[in-house]
């Protein structure tokens, strides 16, 4: 296989593509075409999305990652795949079907079938469960609780503008499907076949200190894969969930596409 051009930054939930702003401008210096594509309905600003969270209440993740395979597919050659969050759950999905040269999941949240629920998590995700009425919802976050769940390494002034730039609302319905998906029978919507041996590499990259999608998510979501192909797990020491903002992202952001490119195939 011919060496990634290409770069394919994937957001999480609560932000927009906006959140990897200093990551495109980071991987474009260094020659690469950087796409962030927005879900379905995301297009606008994020002070868009939160005067009318509509889209967010609407958009499901058979359609978020139909939209990215769409994308993909139209590429002259496989690029690597880099998601944050729920990011990294569409990553994976979207190696298990065939897509990319390789994969990195940053802080990733798990995919069908990985159960462990550390104690900040429970924490970090109340907003949305404590209320099942949620479900039909978009699930806004306060500045504390942002605070909590995203940026709890920064200061409170920090944090604030952060969650100005960047946060809105999320999908109460997808957040109540992934939670609720282990106890149905049968294969949901983030389902991956973990044996499956074609599937491009991925590494997993969890960040020390945070709350939402702690490293034990990340530990657990990489043992269900008992595959051949590459499966690897890094941890960042003394980073938040919001690991594409806070300092030292350069570092990172250089160590998991050059893991990428070297892994590519």
């Amino acid at each position: 296989m011919s060496t990634p051009d290409t770069v394919v930054l994937i957001h999480g939930f609560w932000v927009t593509p906006r959140s990897w702003e200093h990551w495109i401008d980071h991987y474009e210096k260094r020659g690469y075409r950087v796409l962030a594509p927005a879900y379905p309905g995301f297009e606008g600003e994020v002070e868009a999305l939160n005067a009318d969270p509509a889209p967010i209440e609407k958009v499901t993740v058979d359609q978020i990652v139909g939209s990215l395979e769409t994308l993909v597919r139209g590429l002259d050659r496989p690029p690597v795949l880099i998601g944050h969050s729920a990011g990294g759950v569409f990553v994976q999905l979207l190696l298990d079907r065939g897509h990319g040269a390789a994969g990195v999941a940053l802080c990733s949240a798990p995919t069908e079938g990985v159960a462990v629920l550390p104690p900040t998590q429970i924490k970090a995700a109340f907003p949305v469960l404590r209320n099942p009425a949620n479900r039909h919802r978009a699930v806004a976050l306060t500045a504390g609780q942002w605070h909590y769940a995203f940026t709890n390494t920064f200061s409170e002034e920090d944090s604030r503008a952060l969650y100005e730039r960047y946060a809105i609302p999320a999908s109460g319905g997808i957040f109540w499907d992934s939670a609720l998906a282990t106890l149905r029978p049968g294969h949901h919507s983030t389902y991956v076949d973990y044996r499956n041996d074609a599937r491009a590499p991925l590494l997993f990259v969890s960040a020390g200190k945070d709350h939402l999608m702690p490293p034990q998510v990340q530990r657990s979501n990489a043992r269900h894969y008992t595959s051949d192909t590459v499966t690897e797990i890094e941890e960042v020491a003394g980073m938040p969930h919001l690991l594409p903002a806070a300092p030292g992202w350069q570092q990172v952001a250089d160590r998991v596409l050059d893991w990428a490119v070297s892994q590519a195939r």
